[in-house]
């Protein structure tokens, strides 16, 4: 039987991303690039799909607003787990 969800699988020079439901089937490969040598190889997938997206939503293109809004996607940018205060922090004062 398959294995629906997302499946992320380790691959020769990088990563798979596997997308299956009962009604889609799809892979996502993601190598190594010029934008994601600044992230370690566990976290590159991570940080291509995020940066793939952050700027995809700069380009404010209607159409691709309209495509993401027919499947259900919403993308925002949050700020860097370095850039959010310590909350431990904050709890302990």
């Amino acid at each position: 039987m398959p294995q629906f969800g997302l499946t992320v699988k380790q691959d020769t020079g990088g990563k798979r991303v596997e997308l299956q439901c009962e009604h889609q089937n799809g892979l996502l490969y993601v190598v190594p690039s010029e934008a994601s040598w600044v992230c370690s190889e566990e976290l590159m997938h991570a940080h291509a799909i995020a940066g793939f997206f952050g700027q995809l939503m700069e380009l404010n293109n209607a159409e691709v607003k309209e495509l993401m809004q027919r499947w259900g996607l919403y993308y925002r940018t949050r700020p860097l787990a370095s850039q959010e205060p310590d909350r431990e922090a904050d709890s302990e004062a």
